[in-house]
């Protein structure tokens, strides 16, 4: 839901349509119904209605006048009523038929006469904006009070690159059938994106040029690109925009930008009168900038930013102390944390009467996330919960209530009620059945596995036996999370619950398991998150070796008896574990992984490795195919033959190359009705 300013009306999307609630009575009014799947829902300021975007068409209601109605159109084509472009020939042509002249001249009169009459009748829906045919519109903001809109568009011509076709060989006509998938990372570039405001009033469209945005002339790649033989970059770097927040009243406007190539983020204000970026913050990477779409399975986006009630003042998340933190900026001055540590802030949201930002935080220790809260007025940062598992939350309409989302390491989410006053919490759901609570699941024991390479202790789970028996090794099997930026060591219901109840299984079976949130995880920090750039698999594969000797030195572990295994980028590690490090791994197990990083998507690869053609040492460094001749141990490859994310080909390339190499102790098992997750 999104609330007028009083908190006195609600409004939400329901089923693609537009409601509103009045929170004192009850009363609910739908305003659309069926016109399409209305999104970016917003109050205007007076609170008098709400806008909201149908694609890229803006609309509006107000109580007073309950009739839904266009307030901006966007066409990418040319205007229809523009006069043509000036000409010689044309203008011979006038000057010398006096009848074409006065054809002229009155379509000249009936445009002016028709826009008189539309701007003195209010029932009347606006002109289209023509943004003309050479573009596309990636996305648009109307200002709450609806004379600005800000247009991203990038050239229609634009190639995004070749995609990829999936064969599907069981179908229900019995013929093979294709899909196609995404592009390979680096086969082009992603299509930068050009910004323009409109002024709605009288349509007119300004570009907004990137000239002022500090260090957009640089090549942080130019070294690369050198040694690769490729151009260096001329002019300015291409840049996507990642979101628009516009102040309440509708007066000031601020983007984030985000570099094609990964290296910076900026955040700057629009000025309206002149149509110019004035830059506000710069965040800059030699790695990557954080960005949502390798959080996303983490469940927070840290390039969150908007507007203080002020509606001059700035807040952001920034990662640029080391760890993702809240901040407020007034433009042309420091940024001011109100925020910091050695941890970490996620979703914040500021109170109703916005004297108090609410957030996820993990201050106790990495895996402990609770709701905390802190006063933009000063003061420490207050921990609300206890919980040590809050997943997400959702303040109450008048800010006195938190709704929480909570978990265990064996406990599904759940509900709970936050009272703000008392710091009461009162649990809502237990959602286990009885079977299920019954089970005495092994807790994990968190562990900090000592580096021998430098890095900080390793942050883990063991998975053991109550009582070792003296003089026993027991069998070790090493677990390996996926999606590289991921956290699995928590408190949380995990992502691979399947795989903690496996566990259990395992541990009853006399064997010793660790699941190690290795260099890359999320939830550490900016020099954790970023260590594996250029190498992937090979700070992770010292972290896996140093557990490894850890179990073995102070836990009993066998020497001669270790297994890996995982998922995604799991697969990609038992790979790397048993492809670099033949003998100290014996067998592994690789589901849907990655085997060669030039097939992967690139708005995740490219973070970490660059792009082939620039950084193709990166690749080869990074990609387990490279090292397969190395194999040893026995080998269980497992995947999905209609897996869009990890392509079921890496998995064909890599068999293909082991037996080119005659290795042995290995299989393909495939699933042909699988994508990357198996449900069947």
């Amino acid at each position: 839901p999104v609330f007028d300013r009083t908190r006195a009306h609600a409004a939400f999307v329901r089923n693609g349509d537009v409601f509103v609630r009045n929170l004192g009575t009850g009363a609910l009014i739908q305003v659309s119904r069926g016109a399409g799947s209305a999104q970016d829902l917003r109050f205007q300021p007076d609170g008098g209605g709400v806008y909201w975007r149908n694609e890229q068409d803006w609309f509006g209601w107000r109580f007073s006048d309950p009739v839904v109605t266009p307030l901006a159109r966007l066409k990418t084509e040319n205007d229809p009523h523009a006069d043509p472009e000036a000409d010689a020939a044309r203008d011979r042509e006038l000057r010398l038929i006096a009848t074409l002249a006065r054809e002229q001249e009155e379509r000249d009169a009936r445009r002016e006469f028709d826009a008189a009459a539309r701007a003195a009748d209010a029932t009347r829906a606006p002109e289209p904006i023509y943004l003309g045919d050479k573009v596309e519109i990636v996305s648009s903001s109307l200002s709450p009070s609806s004379r600005w809109l800000l247009v991203a568009t990038r050239p229609k011509d634009a190639d995004p690159g070749r995609a990829g076709t999936m064969p599907r060989y069981v179908t229900e006509s019995g013929y093979e059938d294709v899909e196609e998938v995404r592009a390979r990372v680096g086969r082009n570039p992603p299509i930068a994106h050009s910004l323009a405001l409109v002024e709605l009033a009288t349509g007119r469209v300004r570009e907004l040029p990137l000239d002022p945005l500090p260090g957009i002339m640089d090549d942080p790649l130019a070294n690369l690109r050198k040694a690769a033989g490729q151009d260096l970059l001329d002019g300015q770097r291409p840049v996507r925009l990642l979101k628009t927040r516009w102040s309440d009243d509708g007066e000031r406007v601020a983007v984030m930008l985000r570099a094609i190539d990964n290296k910076d983020r900026w955040i700057a204000l629009v000025d309206l009168d002149e149509a110019a970026l004035l830059p506000a913050h710069r965040l800059t990477d030699p790695a990557w900038i954080n960005d949502s779409h390798a959080s996303r399975d983490n469940g927070w986006d840290p390039n969150l930013f908007g507007w203080l009630p002020d509606d001059r003042t700035l807040w952001m998340l920034s990662e640029h102390s080391g760890y993702s933190h809240l901040y407020t900026l007034v433009p042309g001055k420091r940024p001011r944390a109100l925020t910091k540590g050695r941890w970490e802030v996620a979703k914040p949201v500021l109170s109703p009467d916005g004297t108090t930002f609410y957030f996820k935080c993990n201050r106790a220790w990495p895996g402990d996330r609770e709701l905390c809260a802190r006063d933009l007025a000063g003061g420490p940062v207050r921990e609300l919960t206890a919980l040590d598992g809050v997943e997400s939350f959702e303040l109450s309409a008048d800010g006195r209530r938190v709704a929480l989302r909570y978990s265990g390491s064996y406990l599904p989410p759940q509900l709970a009620l936050l009272d703000l006053a008392d710091g009461a919490v009162q649990t809502i759901t237990d959602t286990r059945k009885p079977g299920y609570r019954a089970i005495d699941w092994l807790e994990p024991e968190y562990v900090a596995v000592p580096s021998r390479h430098g890095a900080d202790p390793i942050p883990a789970k063991l998975y053991k036996p109550a009582e070792l028996e003296p003089g026993k090794r027991y069998p070790i099997v090493l677990f390996v999370h996926g999606a590289g930026y991921l956290q699995n060591v928590h408190a949380r219901w995990p992502h691979y619950f399947r795989e903690q109840m496996f566990h259990n299984l395992l541990v009853a079976n006399g064997y010793l398991v660790l699941d190690m949130d290795y260099r890359g995880s999320a939830g550490y920090g900016r020099d954790w998150r970023t260590a594996i750039y250029r190498q992937m698999g090979h700070p992770e594969l010292e972290d896996y070796l140093d557990g490894l000797e850890w179990l073995v030195e102070q836990h009993q572990g066998d020497r001669a008896r270790v297994g890996i295994y995982g998922g995604s980028y799991g697969g990609f590690m038992t790979f790397m574990a048993l492809f670099r490090a033949p003998g100290a791994f014996h067998a592994g197990a690789a589901l849907r992984p990655v085997t060669d990083w030039t097939s992967y998507a690139h708005n995740y690869t490219a973070n970490i490795l660059n792009t082939p053609d620039i950084d193709p040492e990166a690749y080869r460094k990074s990609s387990p195919i490279e090292y397969a001749e190395a194999l040893e141990g026995h080998l269980l490859i497992s995947h999905g033959m209609l897996d869009d994310n990890v392509f079921y080909q890496d998995s064909v390339r890599l068999a293909q190359r082991l037996i080119e190499l005659r290795k042995d102790h290995w299989e393909l098992a495939s699933y042909p009705l699988e994508r990357h997750a198996y449900v069947r």
